[in-house]
């Protein structure tokens, strides 16, 4: 799917949480094995969420926390390596520009952090687990 067929949009938590669960649940819980306890929390009341659609299916989503962490971004595994994510990071990205929020940072899987590096991102500190997953945590400054 061309990325130019997709629409990213800042998505309404108590309106769209369905669909951004749908994903999130698709992605995590059943591909990675998240534990579902450990996939919804408190922040998803309070973050900023976004959702990719194409014409036809949600494909991808992130959220922004207050803090200025990125998490929960997820791509559908058949919209892999087409662009998508590199999109929804950027707009992410802007929305922190526009939130005034300096020094972005997430918790990358060790497996993403090419990807990220890509984007600007860098890593630091040491690898950890979050739900027996390898992470490192990966900063950003945003041009205001």
């Amino acid at each position: 799917m061309p990325t130019a067929d997709i629409n990213i949009h800042v998505a309404d938590w108590p309106t769209d949480k369905d669909r951004l669960k749908h994903i999130r649940h698709l992605v995590f819980i059943e591909e990675q094995k998240v534990p579902e306890e450990l996939e919804w929390d408190e922040f998803d009341v309070t973050a900023t969420h976004f959702l990719v659609s194409s014409p036809d299916k949600d494909v991808a989503c992130a959220r922004l926390k207050n803090d200025g962490q990125i998490g929960r971004m997820a791509v559908l595994t058949e919209h892999r390596n087409q662009g998508i994510g590199q999109k929804l990071l950027q707009f992410v990205l802007r929305c922190a520009a526009e939130k005034k929020l300096k020094d972005v940072y997430l918790h990358a899987q060790v497996s993403a952090i090419p990807f990220y590096e890509k984007q600007g991102f860098t890593a630091t500190g040491e690898v950890f687990y979050e739900a027996n997953i390898p992470h490192r945590e990966m900063l950003i400054r945003v041009a205001l």
